[in-house]
């Protein structure tokens, strides 16, 4: 007995289900499993109307886990974003607006960067281009190479 065709909206659902994803990526995903535009539409109404697919949310809730769990920058979490098709408004909106918080979570994630990848006696040089290649500014590069190598 063969298998009945899913419909888009399931194919959607089971595509939220494994990662969620910002409505032009989800739409993208279903024009290549050939749905047309129409069945498209209608599936992206219908999780919409369900509060299935929110942009704004996922970008916060995505934003938000980087930020707290990882060792990116913040220019690379927003870049990190970007490529997963949320957009530079959705993303300005997670931004935290606490200038001094920011800097010390740069500073820390720098730091938790540079112990990760190098070991003291590196060459501080190579220290500061790697931070700098990974969206942290310059003075936060400067700050946290000199940091990790007054550690003993």
């Amino acid at each position: 007995m063969a298998k009945p065709k899913k419909t888009a909206l399931m194919t959607a659902v089971d595509i939220l289900a494994r990662r969620e994803t910002c409505e032009a990526k989800l739409i993208e995903k279903l024009k290549i499993k050939g749905f047309d535009s129409e069945e498209i539409e209608g599936a992206v109404a219908k999780l919409k109307e369900m509060n299935y697919l929110n942009d704004k949310a996922a970008a916060r809730r995505q934003f938000e886990y980087l930020y707290e769990e990882s060792k990116s920058s913040v220019r690379e979490i927003v870049l990190k974003l970007m490529r997963r098709g949320f957009t530079k408004e959705d993303i300005d909106l997670c931004l935290p607006e606490d200038r001094e918080a920011r800097e010390n979570r740069e500073l820390s994630a720098a730091l938790k960067s540079l112990k990760i990848k190098y070991k003291q006696s590196a060459d501080p040089a190579k220290m500061k281009a790697y931070l700098y290649r990974h969206g942290f500014s310059v003075s936060v590069c400067a700050q946290a190479v000199n940091e990790f190598l007054g550690e003993e």
